[in-house]
């Protein structure tokens, strides 16, 4: 909620209007179908069954109008992939500099669940502040992915990208790739 009101905040101060609403990602309806969604930054690896995940697409399919896009980025776990992993990255803003440390803590292949760890260190000046907190994220491969979808018969797929979101360089969806954005459609008369 706290992020919500901060997106309010800052479309009120541009002066540009939205629908902003909090709600299940496996249970929403909008008021009038649109031409296009998107999930980026693995929001969708949050729902941590295939259940969940199904019902989010399928959400999405009925918020859509047929032809409409949605964009959907996620990791994808290719199988030869170092289960310990560490990323890091710092940010700035005006005069507040943020480090954000991702590291994973354990990764359960049968269950397809990994545990991850996110530190962020803010300063602004001599003022610092640290947050640090622990989640699960559901694991995917391309195969995976793929026979989620296939249950989904209201969305396909149109193609693949990479994280680098370059429109003239599609990639292909295999057991290689991993920072993977699908541009998925709802199929017309669904």
């Amino acid at each position: 909620r706290p992020s919500l009101e901060y997106l309010r905040r800052r479309l009120r101060r541009r002066g540009l209007r939205a629908d902003v609403f909090c709600g299940d990602m496996t249970e929403f309806a909008l008021r009038r179908p649109v031409d296009a969604a998107y999930s980026t930054a693995n929001t969708f690896r949050h729902l941590l069954s295939e259940q969940a995940a199904r019902r989010h697409l399928e959400c999405v399919a009925r918020c859509l109008r047929p032809g409409g896009l949605y964009l959907l980025g996620l990791h994808l776990l290719p199988m030869d992939v170092d289960e310990e992993s560490t990323e890091r990255w710092t940010a700035r803003h005006g005069r507040t500099r943020a480090t954000y440390t991702l590291r994973v803590l354990a990764t359960d292949r049968r269950r397809r669940l990994e545990t991850l760890r996110v530190s962020v260190l803010a300063r602004r000046g001599d003022q610092e502040f640290r947050l640090r907190d622990e989640f699960q994220f559901r694991m995917y491969t391309a195969t995976q992915f793929r026979r989620l979808l296939a249950r989904v018969p209201n969305l396909e797929l149109c193609d693949v990208y990479d994280f680098w979101y370059d429109i003239e360089e599609p990639m292909v969806l295999d057991e290689v790739i991993t920072d993977t954005v699908f541009v998925l459609r709802k199929r017309a008369g669904a």
